[in-house]
Order: structure tokens, then C-alpha cells, then sequence
């Protein structure tokens, strides 16, 4: 395949003047993506990033959303920011707002794509790993698209970029019959065998799992814990958390499951034509955990920059080939975990290479993993 065109901003800034900040530079860099030519006057443009958390804080500045609205508006775009529904759709948008995104922050509208209450959406062909998915009707009404990803690690995908922000932020959280495999949960673990296990016998009852649920799945009966299978969305946040492995979610092996993020990132994009979605991923503050979790630790590597283009895969390959090549700094998870630098950063610090999920998406067509970084 040939080689993709990749703009990179450095977060280096070494003079004392506007141009040769951050802002600037994504500025010059939405210049040369040429939304002019990608976006019709009128027509709407959905901003797909990351809300955040109650206690995470860490997503892409609302500085930076309004920079990328204001120059849609500015060839003639009707801009939205949007995510799905994670926690109730309204408690969604109150985390939104205290993250500072918000409509007087970022000049736009900033919406639930798949409705308040996580069921607007439209199924949609994926592939053999999952069969279908639902997409958040928002999205797959909209024209065209700019998908900012905040750039980090992932519980379960290793690493959380333009393709985790499609795949598990582009479908519907909920679905209205209440079955998790029709909606995000789906993702996780498509098996009707799949389910959250607990080992009673080793069990302190910290209850950190009842903490972190999204969903509120798990509540504390006398001196046991009872997982509710209907709500439970099969994300492993609980298994994540349980500082004595009492708890695990048994899913589909990680290949599947890596390849799923791939056929479901697929999905989202065939709703829209050839040449209408750009892809911004900002490789600043690159905590370990995704910004879903109710927390944010410090970053493995120093800020690196932003990442542009209309290719995906290469997109997503340039920003984890920074990422990883970095150094790790002193104080973070990776240096918890003795990575050193020569040491691919994230899957030597959380256990779980990403790298898979963006090889698989280079697989099914999406993109070139060749590609040429040219500084802006």
C-alpha cells in the first residue's frame, strides 16, 4: 500500500509567541488537512471526542475543540461536539461541563450522539468478530467527521486512539431491550458465555469494583457481591481494580477482541463517504488508564505533540511509534514498572500491546501503516 501523508505538531514550544504554540500549530495543521474541500457549506460536522470523568481530567482541552469548530465554521460547517452515553446520559453531560466542555467553551453544540439516554442508534454490518454494531444515530446521520482522540492507554485495548475512540465511542452505549450485547458492552464480549466471575475465598470486600462499575452492576449483598448480568457491560473495570484478583470478566481471547475494535472503528467509518472524516490525535499528557476511569494518573512520556490526517491507520501507527519510542518519565507507571527507554512504552507498562488492533485494521482496508510525517 502506499505511503499516507501524517501532520505532526510538535508540543515543543521555544519562543515567547502565539504562532509557535500548540494552538497555533493545530491551527496550521487543520490547514493542511483543507476542510474546505472535505466539508459543503451547511452541512453538519460531527466533532467526536472524549468527555472525560467524575475525577478524570485529562482529555483533549476544550482550547483545542474550539479551535477545530472555529475553523469549520469557518468554511461553512455546522459543527457538533459529541461522545456516547458511558454513565446516564445526563450525569455524561454534567462531566462534560465541569471538564470545561461545554456550549459557551467550545462555540458549538455539545450533544450526545447516541441520544440522553444511550439508545439512539442504527445497526450496522461489522464482520465476522462481531456481526454487527450500533451506531450512534448522531454519527451516522452526519456528513462528515473530525474524530479527536485523546492518546493513552487502555484497560483492554492497550492503547486508546482514533480507532478505540471509533469503535467503542462511535456505537451506542445502550440498547432499549436492555441486552448488553446489542450495544457497546457487545465489544467487550460478544459470548453468550461471557460474564464476570468472583472468588469468594479471596475476597476482601474493599469494594473497589462496586466503585468503578459504569453501571452499577455490582452491589455488596451481606458478605458476598452479586453482579447483575443484565447490566453488566463487560468492560473488565472491576477486574482491572481488585487489588487481590478476586474478581475477572471471562471475555473472547485478546486477538478477537483487538480484531472486534477493528470490524467495529470499520463500521462507524462506512456511514460516511470516501474523503469526509479527518483524524486529530493529541499525544498530550499519555496517562496509563482511559479517561473513562474515574481517575487520571500521571503521564508515562513527556507531552509529544499532535497527529493529523485523513488515513487512520497511519495516523494511529506515527502516534504509536512516538509513543512508545519515548522516554519514560520518573514518578509514572512506567518507571513503577522499570521500562526504560528502548522499551516499547505502553505494552511494557500495562501488560496489553494495541498494536494489534491497528494491524488489523490495516487488514480490512482501512489505511496504510506506511506512512510520511511532515512537521507543520
Amino acid at each position: 500500500m502506499s505511503e499516507s501523508i501524517v501532520y505532526f505538531a510538535t508540543a515543543r514550544a521555544t519562543r515567547w509567541a502565539y504562532e509557535h504554540s500548540l494552538v497555533a500549530r493545530l491551527e496550521r495543521l487543520l490547514e493542511r488537512l483543507d476542510l474546505g474541500s472535505r466539508i459543503e457549506k451547511g452541512e453538519y460536522v460531527a466533532i467526536k471526542t472524549h468527555f472525560g470523568s467524575h475525577g478524570a481530567f485529562r482529555v483533549v482541552r476544550p482550547v483545542f475543540l474550539r479551535k477545530i469548530v472555529d475553523v469549520v465554521k469557518a468554511v461553512g460547517g455546522k459543527p457538533f461536539v459529541c461522545d456516547t452515553v458511558r454513565i446516564e446520559g445526563w450525569d455524561y453531560l454534567e462531566v462534560a461541563n465541569r471538564n470545561g466542555i461545554n456550549p459557551l467553551s467550545v462555540g458549538c453544540p455539545v450533544i450526545l450522539a447516541d441520544g440522553l439516554f444511550g439508545c439512539d442508534s442504527i445497526e450496522v454490518e461489522s464482520g465476522p468478530v462481531l456481526g454487527s454494531v450500533r451506531v450512534a444515530s448522531a454519527i451516522y446521520d452526519a456528513p462528515a467527521m473530525i474524530v479527536v482522540s485523546h492518546c493513552k492507554g487502555h484497560i483492554g485495548a492497550g492503547y486508546g486512539g482514533a480507532i478505540k475512540n471509533l469503535a467503542m465511542g462511535g456505537v451506542a452505549g445502550r440498547h432499549r431491550s436492555g441486552d448488553w450485547r446489542q450495544a457497546r458492552g457487545h465489544l467487550h464480549a460478544a459470548s453468550p458465555e461471557s460474564k464476570v466471575v468472583r472468588d469468594p475465598e479471596i475476597c476482601t470486600l474493599c469494594l473497589q469494583c462496586l466503585e468503578v462499575c459504569p453501571t452499577e452492576a455490582i452491589s455488596q449483598e451481606g458478605d458476598g457481591l452479586v453482579v447483575d448480568e443484565e447490566k453488566c457491560w463487560r468492560c473488565g473495570r472491576c477486574e482491572r481494580v481488585c487489588p487481590e484478583g478476586a474478581i475477572r470478566l471471562q471475555k473472547r481471547g485478546e486477538d478477537e477482541f483487538q480484531a472486534g475494535l477493528a470490524e467495529a472503528a470499520k463500521a462507524v467509518l462506512s456511514t460516511f463517504e470516501p474523503g469526509k472524516v479527518v483524524y486529530l490525535n493529541f499525544a498530550l499528557e499519555v496517562q496509563p488508564e482511559c479517561d473513562c476511569m474515574p481517575m487520571a494518573d500521571v503521564p508515562l512520556v513527556q507531552d509529544q505533540g499532535i497527529f493529523g490526517g485523513d488515513d487512520v491507520v497511519a495516523v494511529e501507527q506515527a502516534t504509536l511509534d512516538r509513543i512508545n519510542s519515548a522516554v519514560p518519565l520518573p514518578g509514572s507507571a512506567a518507571a513503577d514498572r522499570g521500562v526504560k527507554h528502548g522499551d516499547r512504552i505502553l505494552p511494557a507498562t500495562l501488560g496489553v500491546d494495541g498494536q494489534p488492533h491497528v494491524d488489523a485494521a490495516a487488514a480490512i482496508g482501512l489505511g496504510s501503516q506506511r506512512y510520511r510525517l511532515v512537521e507543520v
